[in-house]
């Protein structure tokens, strides 16, 4: 396509949806330890083995991947982890400067449409994640 160009629809979206993460799989190469880790405003997180969604062509809905409530918030950060990689960590930073570190195999698998667990308790309760990095 050229520059000017449109490109193609990747996913449809709801009036209330938006996009806030995007990670590359290659097409039909999903390995049985590759997992989904995704962790919301409210410092709630959780792994899925993305054997849990199906593919999906252009222009799909898309699949839910987690219970969004007040409780939970909406989702923060989300990322493709290897239930392998043993020295990788997760750093969670807190709009009120508060900052975890916790290493990724340490999360719960958990399935698809769950809420997830606990990962950061916050000081004040105003306080939400702001960031997160992955080490």
């Amino acid at each position: 396509m050229g520059r000017s160009a449109g490109g193609v629809r990747g996913i449809r979206l709801k009036k209330e949806d938006e996009v806030m993460g995007v990670d590359l799989i290659p097409y039909g190469k999903i390995n049985k330890e590759e997992q989904l880790l995704v962790v919301t405003d409210n410092g709630y997180g959780k792994r899925t083995s993305l054997n849990a969604y199906k593919v999906q062509g252009r222009g799909g809905s898309g699949i839910k991947t987690a219970q969004v409530t007040t409780k939970t918030g909406n989702l923060s950060s989300a990322r493709i982890v290897s239930s392998k990689a043993e020295d990788e960590d997760l750093i969670i930073i807190s709009k009120k400067g508060q900052v975890i570190r916790l290493a990724i195999n340490s999360i719960n698998v958990l399935s698809r449409a769950t809420q997830g667990v606990r990962l950061m308790s916050f000081k004040n309760s105003e306080d939400s994640v702001s960031s997160v990095t992955f080490i």
